[in-house]
């Protein structure tokens, strides 16, 4: 069954996902992975869905022109077959918590810093926090860890960074659960 990627973007206001999702729901889709989030004012949701029917992008038709007349903007991306699947990702999962003023390269020089060093970023979220006056930068990964490479490792790895761009960093162990 082909898979598609739907992509909804727009100014955030209450009600998105339960719209996008009644459309989907009246199609008869199946929704196999999603992520939605709030960045700056902007609701972004990217969702991996199916239909047992659906073969292409036309085969939607306009279902989603109520979304675009809301001022959504709606992009549908037929999926190469496999390109839904979780990827198997071998290696320790860990939380990489970086807390600091806000400053450019931040993002780029941690993220650097692990793709150097053949670790997967698997989710990354950064937001603003505190008060207008006293601004706190955050960013949350969450990274796989090669086979080689150890918690410990990478904390110590990490810490020039922490000098250089004057923030804290810190990594903890994630324990997957098995239900």
């Amino acid at each position: 069954m082909p898979h598609f990627a739907l992509t909804i973007i727009g100014r955030d206001r209450t009600g998105i996902v339960s719209q996008v999702t009644e459309i989907l729901y009246r199609l008869g889709c199946n929704i196999a992975d999603s992520s939605c989030s709030i960045l700056g004012g902007q609701f972004a949701m990217i969702l991996i869905i199916s239909h047992p029917e659906y073969t292409d992008r036309e085969s939607f038709g306009d279902v989603f022109a109520p979304l675009e007349e809301t001022n959504l903007s709606v992009f549908l991306r037929t999926l190469r077959p496999g390109g839904e699947k979780r990827p198997d990702l071998q290696g320790e999962i860990c939380m990489i918590s970086v807390y600091g003023s806000d400053k450019p390269g931040i993002v780029y020089r941690v993220a650097k810093e692990l793709g150097d060093r053949r670790i997967n970023i698997t989710d990354l979220n950064t937001k603003l926090i505190g008060s207008e006056s006293r601004p706190v930068y955050v960013m949350m990964i969450e990274a796989v860890l090669p086979d080689h490479l150890s918690i410990e490792d990478l904390t110590q790895m990490l810490d020039h960074l922490k000098e250089e761009l004057q923030v804290d960093i810190s990594v903890r162990s994630i324990t997957p659960v098995e239900l």
